[in-house]
């Protein structure tokens, strides 16, 4: 009846206050009616008034500045209202009372840690005992009768994160560690843990007890889960799984709801989601008021479920009204649709949609044809009065893919694992990389890599231009040079070479190269353009001039394009083709004889006395169309391409797209060769890329914190003798011998072995192979 009495007091609407600087930590009293707010520069009391937050009290006081005012938590005891405690910066755990008459609130100091304090939490029950964990990894339990610590617990970790009591048990605490582990302790024997169990991969930053049951208790950690652990159990049992989209920094079980909780993230979201852990995949409520990071979460009252307070560093202060929240549930899309790796596709409708009427005269339904109906359907329910979470379900069809169709994506592995992005010179790189791509039966992005050769190499030697001129199937190379005049002279001394002997070899013809120059009337040696070297007769257009007169009807064409200069003619008969003089300086005497050639035999090209480009284009030139040829193939969803082509160019076209979509594209194709398990081509496309969040990608959580086998204690040193104990850290627990190869060990208990001796073990039993009673898990 006082419960009841008390929740009925409770009023107010969704409401907040600036505060003068971001919040770490918040803690409500125990009458819910002021909230303590902590933080780096702030340490100030708030009154919870009807229509807004009145400040009451500053605790920061004192004309020198003090690190013990810099909090990193914060806590308010449930049972003495007056009592306070903060955990500082620079290792310092602080009492304050609130009934001193002095400006100074502060009790007792205590300075046993030596680095950060992350956490202190009041006993539940018990006045005086405080408990405290550092970044040194010890926790300590404090007598507030007392001027020091009563009890060490050592975690044998890193860094402590959180720790709190339980609720239903005096003696029992839990304590969450960087290493991922969670240990259960008893106040009454700090020199060994009850129980250790590995909760995640990753630090494990909050632990919450559940207010209701006993035995559960909820971990959130770096890798985006919230768990929920059975306690009761002899063996540790993990009954609720609830995968975010970020780091969860905070969780709290919601009053009067057994299977609520709240949680806030350590970066990128700045929601508050109260998820129902029965329904892991989409949150049951969500706060989105704040505009950063969410520091602190608090329910008002330990029996009102309705009302929820929250810091930020935003510098804000909130008072969320559960009936104001939004509910995703109600903007749920029961559709989806979803390709699989390779290729089989994942329809999800509403049973209408995915039924229709088998005739007129028939009532009945049918499956909608081709899908293939193995899972179970489940049909929209009429919501309860007492379940307010919206039963939304739908029908799942699954259409198989049939083996070697085109949707298959072993090009997309075969080529990840064939393309060359670096180590060799660029026009290398292209043509290994068009090879493959023809292979491969992609004749697009052949061309493209050809192309980009092609634009892009740099300019060829002159001195060996000449030399190059023919190929030996006597096909026109690549030039260097957009001068048509050149071309033509080249194509006039092959014309001249094909009617004086067609079976003259192509050295006969660079012998008589200089000659041919002063007969044609070229100023100079020709200079070919389009790349260093010379592409295969099937990657260029192939022009072959067999004698085909007796097939086709010949034509006459002039020998010049445009007519020399002539006298005009009174009566001209009709129109003859105009021939060159002998004496003219552009022909020899032998070509005035024969003055017209089908088009068989040469090609007739027009003389350009300005031209229009510079005859060597820069690379510059090229970079737009190449932009817009990167940019359509991320848009078809060929993000290999485009990462490969731009990592290829480098800073050739590096600069002309924005880093924010090169990143885009890069995590895009990261993600794919990550599914497909291609983790040496990931981390070389990582490695080569240039953009800051790319490269730091495997640069991350690459810490590995090792203890000895032996002592427990971390090894602080690089060998593998531990320093404490001196004994050999890496023997095998299996055999007994020391490792002198790959050594593999669990983390939760510091034991490991042989990495076959290892997993013949855990094919038999899955405790530790050392006695320790630790069920061992290995990623």
């Amino acid at each position: 009846m006082e419960k009841m009495t008390r929740v009925s007091t409770i009023s107010g609407c969704t409401m907040f206050c600036h505060l003068d600087a971001p919040a770490n930590a918040i803690s409500v009293c125990r009458d819910a009616t002021q909230v303590v707010v902590a933080g780096r520069n702030i340490f100030k009391i708030y009154g919870l008034e009807e229509d807004g937050f009145v400040e009451r009290l500053n605790l920061r006081v004192g004309r020198k500045p003090s690190l013990n005012f810099s909090c990193a938590d914060v806590m308010w005891h449930q049972m003495e209202e007056n009592l306070l405690a903060t955990a500082a910066t620079n290792g310092a755990v602080v009492t304050w009372n609130l009934a001193r008459p002095c400006r100074n609130k502060q009790e007792q100091l205590f300075t046993e840690h030596k680095r950060t304090v992350n956490k202190v939490c009041f006993h539940p029950t018990e006045v005086n005992m405080l408990l405290s964990g550092s970044q040194d990894g010890f926790m300590k339990c404090f007598d507030l009768r007392k001027k020091e610590s009563v009890s060490t617990f050592s975690g044998q970790s890193e860094s402590v994160r959180d720790v709190q009591f339980s609720i239903k048990d005096y003696f029992t605490f839990a304590a969450s560690f960087e290493n991922g582990n969670v240990q259960l302790w008893d106040i009454r024997r700090p020199d060994r843990y009850e129980r250790m169990f590995t909760a995640h991969t990753g630090p494990v930053f909050c632990c919450d007890w559940h207010p209701e049951d006993r035995g559960w208790l909820a971990t959130g950690g770096r890798d985006k889960m919230v768990k929920v652990w059975d306690m009761s159990t002899n063996r540790v049992k993990e009954i609720y799984c609830v995968q975010t989209i970020a780091s969860v920094a905070r969780v709290k079980w919601r009053p009067e709801r057994r299977y609520h909780l709240a949680t806030c993230s350590m970066m990128v979201d700045h929601n508050i989601y109260v998820w129902d852990v029965r329904r892991p995949f989409i949150p049951f409520a969500t706060f989105e008021e704040h505009k950063d990071v969410t520091t602190g979460i608090v329910w008002r009252h330990q029996h009102d479920p309705y009302f929820l307070l929250s810091g930020s560093k935003d510098s804000t202060l909130y008072q969320h009204m559960f009936k104001d929240a939004s509910r995703p549930v109600d903007r749920a899309n029961p559709e989806g649709l979803c390709f699989g790796l390779f290729g089989d596709l994942a329809f999800a409708a509403k049973e209408s949609l995915m039924t229709a009427p088998q005739s007129v005269g028939d009532g009945g339904r049918k499956t909608y044809p081709g899908g293939d109906r193995r899972y179970p359907i489940f049909f929209f329910k009429k919501p309860d009065v007492t379940e307010q979470f919206a039963q939304v379900s739908s029908a799942l069809s699954v259409f198989e893919s049939e083996a070697g169709s085109s949707v298959g994506m072993d090009w997309f592995i075969n080529t990840a694992q064939s393309y060359l992005l670096s180590g060799k010179p660029f026009a290398e790189l292209c043509e290994h990389n068009a090879q493959v791509a023809k292979r491969l039966n992609r004749p697009q992005e052949s061309t493209t890599w050809t192309m980009l050769r092609i634009m892009f190499s740099e300019l060829a030697n002159p001195s060996l231009s000449t030399n190059h001129s023919l190929n030996k199937s006597g096909n026109l190379p690549l030039v260097n040079s957009f001068s048509m005049k050149e071309m033509s002279a080249a194509l006039n001394e092959r014309n001249k070479e094909n009617r004086q002997d067609n079976l003259h070899s192509l050295e006969t013809t660079l012998n008589n190269n200089d000659e041919n120059e002063e007969t044609e009337g070229s100023e100079g040696q020709a200079e070919y353009l389009f790349g260093d070297a010379e592409l295969d007769d099937d990657d260029l257009y192939s022009m072959e001039h067999d004698n085909q007169a007796a097939e086709e009807p010949e034509y006459l064409l002039p020998q010049e394009a445009f007519p020399l200069r002539h006298e005009i003619m009174d009566h001209p008969s009709a129109p003859e083709p105009v021939q060159e003089k002998p004496e003219s300086p552009h022909v020899s005497g032998s070509e005035a004889e024969s003055t017209c050639l089908t088009p068989m035999e040469s090609f007739s090209l027009i003389s350009v006395s300005q031209l229009l480009f510079s005859p060597h284009l820069p690379p510059k030139f090229f970079c737009p169309i190449v932009k817009e040829m990167l940019c359509y193939y991320a848009e078809q969803g060929d993000v290999q391409m485009a990462v490969s082509m731009l990592i290829v160019l480098g800073d050739r076209i590096r600069k002309e797209i924005d880093e924010l979509t090169q990143e885009h594209w890069y995590m895009s194709y990261i993600d794919l060769l990550q599914r497909f398990e291609l983790w040496n081509v990931s981390n070389e496309v990582i490695k080569l890329s240039t953009c800051g969040g790319i490269m730091c990608l495997n640069q991350a959580s690459t810490t590995l914190h090792i203890n000895c086998s032996n002592c427990k204690r971390p090894m602080s040193n690089k060998g593998w003798i531990c320093d404490r104990c001196h004994q050999c850290a890496s023997v095998c627990a299996v055999c007994h011998h020391v490792v002198k190869g790959l050594f593999v060990w669990c983390q939760g208990c510091s034991h490991g072995g042989h990495l076959e001796h290892v997993m013949e073990w855990l094919k038999q039993s899955k405790h530790c192979p050392a006695g320790c009673g630790h069920l061992c898990e290995y990623t």
